[in-house]
């Protein structure tokens, strides 16, 4: 639990997408945040950021993961 509260977000966020067992994850970005205790427009900022490194594809209600690193 330590691990995830004094790492920074984004390592946070991938850990916390990395514990889903499918590839395309249905979920809103608002209960990403809630479960990491966070802002919603936090969450948003970093995924579309991963979206750019082409790490996942965003679409409304849900996150594919393509390549957390």
């Amino acid at each position: 639990m330590q691990d995830i509260v004094f790492s920074s977000f984004d390592k946070r966020l991938i850990k916390y997408l990395e514990g889903f067992s499918e590839k395309t994850i249905k979920i809103t970005h608002e209960s990403i945040a809630n479960d990491l205790g966070t802002a919603r427009e936090v969450v948003s900022r970093m995924l579309k950021y991963f979206e750019k490194e082409g790490m996942v594809k965003l679409s409304r209600g849900s996150i594919t993961i393509i390549d957390l690193i």
